[in-house]
């Protein structure tokens, strides 16, 4: 993740040899940003922040200015946990221990929790709910498609993070006796149709929006070999009608971890090369980048027109 910028906090102005005036006029100018009331980062380091880092920004932002112990939950807890979530601008949300139905203040959403079936722990100095606890609090609140993601996320292990991974059966334990009945009918649904085989979060919501949608459940990771050996392993795979799904991240093109050594261009030419050595083999290829997974219904006339089956007629989930 990229280093975030340093926060500055309007309450410590005298230490940063300036006064209140200057602050919001630095804001206004683009030479600070202002995350919240109180609380200002550079504003070239701002924009240069991806939406998720920028929402992460927001967070430590809140805990500085509560003045109440807060405790991280859904999407905040899983932004700080590295956990994957699905869409751009959410609120943020935390825990309250009181019965009163959760209520919001001082721009921090708080949700209900009964304390005695809460675990919390310190990450990057905040206080969030435990990896089982964030990914059943999205499986449970948020839409299927949505939940698929981070559930898949924490069936691997996050060795960049050093966390283990966390087994079905344990999340599913971790269910018990916490939420309606209602509730846990939607954590089993995610819970039994998560896979920790899908390679990315794009992977994830791919998958969920092709089941939403009727399609047949393609194979995951199938290798595919020609004269010259290995090929690759594409993202999807429906063995019926030999097409090949590939999901276009844009972290293949620009993190160091999937270049490898090469240059942007150099990849974008690998993977076309790697395409046609698949079409090759009589494999039809489709492939979609975020844009088009966002935008309602492309996907879904995208894997039709390549020919995917579908295992029953359209239809919500």
């Amino acid at each position: 993740m990229t280093r975030l910028p340093r926060l500055i906090l309007s309450r410590d102005h005298l230490f940063h040899g300036t006064t209140l005036k200057e602050l919001a006029r630095s804001a206004k100018t683009g030479a600070l940003h202002r995350v919240r009331q109180g609380v200002y980062v550079d504003g070239a380091a701002w924009a240069a922040l991806k939406p998720w880092e920028q929402y992460r920004v927001q967070i430590s932002a809140a805990a500085e200015t509560s003045r109440a112990r807060t405790i991280f939950a859904r999407h905040s807890a899983a932004s700080v946990w590295g956990i994957p979530t699905i869409g751009l601008r959410h609120l943020v949300q935390a825990v309250t221990l009181r019965n009163d139905g959760g209520r919001s203040r001082a721009g921090i959403t708080r949700h209900y929790a009964d304390p005695s079936g809460l675990k919390v722990c310190r990450r990057e100095g905040l206080l969030v709910t435990d990896r089982v606890r964030t990914v059943l609090d999205l499986a449970a609140f948020t839409p299927f498609v949505e939940a698929i993601a981070p559930l898949d996320h924490v069936l691997k292990a996050d060795r960049k993070r050093g966390l283990p991974a966390i087994t079905k059966e344990a999340l599913l334990a971790g269910a018990d006796g916490i939420y309606t009945a209602a509730a846990i009918r939607r954590i089993q649904t995610a819970v039994e149709f998560a896979d920790p085989l899908s390679g990315s979060a794009g992977e994830s919501y791919s998958r969920a929006l092709m089941h939403v949608g009727g399609f047949e459940a393609p194979v995951l990771q199938r290798e595919f070999r020609d004269e010259a050996g290995l090929v690759g392993f594409s993202d999807f795979y429906w063995k019926g009608v030999r097409v090949a799904g590939e999901f276009d991240g844009i972290d293949k093109y620009l993190k160091p971890e999937f270049l490898k050594g090469r240059t942007p261009a150099q990849a974008v030419v690998e993977e076309k090369l790697r395409e046609d050595r698949i079409r090759a083999t009589g494999c039809g290829v489709v492939r979609w980048v975020w844009a088009e997974l966002m935008a309602p219904g492309v996907l879904e006339r995208k894997l039709a027109a390549a020919g995917v089956p579908r295992r029953r007629p359209r239809g919500g989930f």
